[in-house]
């Protein structure tokens, strides 16, 4: 009989599942009351029609009808959430590279490169995006005075609806970047030396070995990079209400999914149908998740196969 199997074993199993289940337990209370219940209210919430003072009143799945087939502004809002994301995503995953890339040289004074590169991240969204609309302006603006150098006439960044998604964009690349550098920079560093010895050793350039062997290397960093800069994407809302204002900017140019949730909990007063609209926001991103992370599997056992 082994020792694991006597009764003196089991009660050390039973006091080893015991201790884990303690040291356990105030994480799983937090989860369940600043989470799960919260979650499970706005859920409650989505199939009631309430204005914070009356009773709620249930209506089914009333406010998700209304939602898909009886609001325009909820596709306005999509189709700019969409674009917002792509014109954020694509930049932020390219010029991450390249900047990572950059900062994982041995170069002289290559830690004040990497200190300036990572000052957004830790400055306050809001603060900065004050900033941004000072420099975006069209009278005084740094920029527009930058192009009046060159003889450029003013751009109307934030009155014209296509510039003031563009610029909105700009503003969220400038912020999202050094998240992206700090994620794909680390995970180049774990690289072993040996491999690009060896590849230098086959003739291979600095490109070909970038290209074929980092970027292979560093794919779950570079998955969940794109994840998380999605998820942030469709969640925007400071940078665009401090930039364009809370109506959604010009001629609805700016209305992203963020601002619309805003606009009818705290102007309107529906807080049952911006619920409803959070259930969606979170059913989309689920959705994108997921099918990113089987796509990335799937590259990976195709890798490995």
């Amino acid at each position: 009989m082994t020792a694991s199997s006597t009764p003196r074993g089991s009660a050390l199993r039973r006091r080893k599942a015991a201790a884990g289940r303690m040291f356990i337990a105030p994480n799983l209370i937090a989860v369940a009351v600043f989470m799960a219940f919260p979650l499970l209210f706005t859920l409650y919430l989505s199939l009631h029609q309430w204005d914070l003072f009356s009773s709620p009143k249930f209506v089914g799945i009333g406010n998700f009808r209304r939602l898909f087939t009886r609001d325009p502004l909820f596709w306005v809002a999509l189709r700019n959430t969409v674009i917002f994301t792509v014109g954020t995503l694509i930049p932020t995953i390219v010029i991450g590279l390249a900047v990572a890339a950059a900062l994982n040289q041995k170069l002289r004074a290559i830690g004040i490169f990497r200190s300036i590169m990572f000052m957004p991240l830790v400055a306050s969204t809001v603060a900065m995006a004050v900033v941004w609309r000072l420099t975006f302006s069209t009278d005084y603006g740094v920029l527009n005075t930058a192009l009046g150098w060159i003889g450029i006439d003013p751009v109307p960044w934030l009155s014209d609806p296509a510039w003031a998604m563009v610029s909105l964009c700009l503003v969220s690349v400038w912020k999202s970047v050094p998240f992206a550098t700090i994620v794909l920079l680390a995970a180049m560093q774990g690289i072993p030396a040996d491999v690009y010895e060896a590849a230098r050793i086959d003739g291979a350039g600095a490109f070909r070995r970038f290209r074929s062997m980092t970027v292979p290397l560093i794919r779950p960093a570079l998955a969940f990079t794109f994840v998380i800069t999605i998820i942030n994407s469709f969640q925007v809302f400071d940078q665009a209400y401090v930039l364009t204002g809370g109506k959604g900017g010009p001629e609805t140019g700016t209305y992203v999914l963020g601002i619309m949730l805003y606009q009818n909990a705290f102007s309107f007063d529906d807080i049952g149908y911006a619920c409803a609209l959070a259930w969606v926001i979170f059913a989309i991103l689920l959705v994108l998740t997921l099918l990113q992370l089987r796509f990335t599997r799937g590259d990976a056992d195709g890798s490995e196969g």
